[in-house]
């Protein structure tokens, strides 16, 4: 069914108001750094490139809250959009290997992997984020979806590693060795386990200090303005207090950068305070000749029963009416949601239906994801407030 688009809510068709997005950021980086001649997205060049992605850090929300990260507003050089859909694990691989979903293969918080990325027993529900089975709670997925076989597309990040640039990550220590991980950080590096902002800021700066006969790239990655924008809601008290927190950690970084450091600051995805749930668990007919349901609240991946595909979308479409975009495979592919190239085996991946919640709409599960449908704070589809990011620079 065709909608009218909400204000402050880009369609596909607007998306290109944007033009760059989170893919375009390391090969940015890598012009930078000398490694590569050109790139639609430019950067201060530097001996050294520093990614700090912040977890929730929104366009829109830091323009709002202006007045709580006066640092953040000072830096931002532009906007990008996060691409669709607007997820960590689905943005994290758009940084990390400079490409839409459409090529990385990552297609949502969770998903159904075609075939020929599973090693046994039938097809199941991939959460990306914690690459497990089924759901965010279910067994390791490591050994039936190797993150080798689900992402297979070449990245920016090896890439780099290939021209002899010192690979540095900061981020939490649980990290190491997770699906995720595997799939996103595929380039030798050094791994420095930093869960706070102080912790942040000393691993950064200590892999960029000092002299080095090689180029040096430093990803960093900081979560918890994201978990508060989840249980509290974004721009809630506790929400701005680690918004505070990041916009100090962002200004000692910038104050103390050695000569020849670039530092990129961006997120992965911005969030909305949902005010109107949807139970696709209690609704009557949602699940009639559906399989499986992936994705998040946001953005639904429905996977039809055999034969079923059209029923499945003329019920959702129905019941949902203006709550939310309702289309088929076929349509997102026409129409680039998941970017310009999609590969023939991501679009395997891709339901049978997807739905895009629209406003502050959430399509919650409460017997199948009780605790993701108690969150305030969401993301995952078109809005302004979850499409945009900044992008902030500084230079030592």
């Amino acid at each position: 069914m065709s909608v009218e688009p909400a204000p402050g809510e880009p369609t596909p068709d607007d998306w290109a108001r944007y033009p760059h997005t989170l893919a375009d950021v390391l090969p940015a980086a890598s012009v930078a750094l000398g490694v590569s001649p050109d790139s639609g997205l430019v950067v201060p060049p530097g001996d050294s490139v520093v990614v700090l992605l912040i977890d929730g850090l929104g366009a829109t929300l830091l323009e709002e809250y202006a007045e709580s990260a006066p640092t953040l507003r000072e830096l931002t050089a532009t906007t990008l959009r996060a691409g669709f859909p607007a997820t960590t694990a689905t943005s994290i691989l758009s940084l990390t290997v400079g490409a839409p979903c459409g090529v990385h293969g990552i297609i949502g918080y969770s998903f159904r992997p075609d075939d020929d990325c599973r090693t046994r027993g039938s097809r199941r529900v991939l959460n990306s984020l914690r690459w497990s089975l089924d759901d965010a709670q279910g067994p390791s997925a490591l050994v039936t979806y190797p993150p080798s076989l689900v992402r297979t597309h070449p990245g920016s990040l090896e890439a780099l590693a290939d021209e002899g640039v010192r690979v540095t990550y900061v981020m939490p220590g649980e990290f190491r060795g997770t699906g995720l991980t595997l799939a996103a950080f595929r380039a030798p590096g050094q791994y420095v386990p930093a869960v706070t902002p102080d912790g942040v800021r000393e691993g950064v700066l200590a892999a960029v200090r000092g002299h080095s006969r090689h180029r040096r790239f430093v990803y960093a990655y900081y979560s918890e303005l994201d978990t508060a924008g989840h249980i509290h809601g974004p721009g809630s008290a506790a929400w701005l207090e680690k918004l505070r927190l990041v916009d100090r950690l962002v200004a000692e970084l910038a104050a103390e950068l050695p000569s020849g450091t670039t530092l990129l600051v961006t997120g992965d995805h911005g969030m909305i305070t949902a005010d109107r749930a949807v139970d696709i668990d209690t609704a009557p007919g949602l699940l009639d000749g559906v399989e499986a349901v992936a994705g998040e609240a946001r953005a639904r991946h429905v996977y039809a029963s055999s034969g079923a595909a059209e029923d499945v979308l003329k019920a959702w479409s129905g019941y949902l009416g203006d709550a939310a975009h309702v289309v088929s495979r076929e349509q997102t592919l026409d129409e680039g949601w998941f970017g310009p190239e999609v590969a023939d085996a991501v679009a395997n991946r891709i339901g049978d239906v997807v739905a895009v919640a629209r406003e502050s709409v959430t399509l919650t599960r409460s017997k199948n994801e009780t605790m993701e449908s108690m969150m305030i704070g969401h993301h995952g589809a078109w809005t302004a407030a979850e499409q945009l990011v900044p992008l902030l620079v500084a230079q030592g």
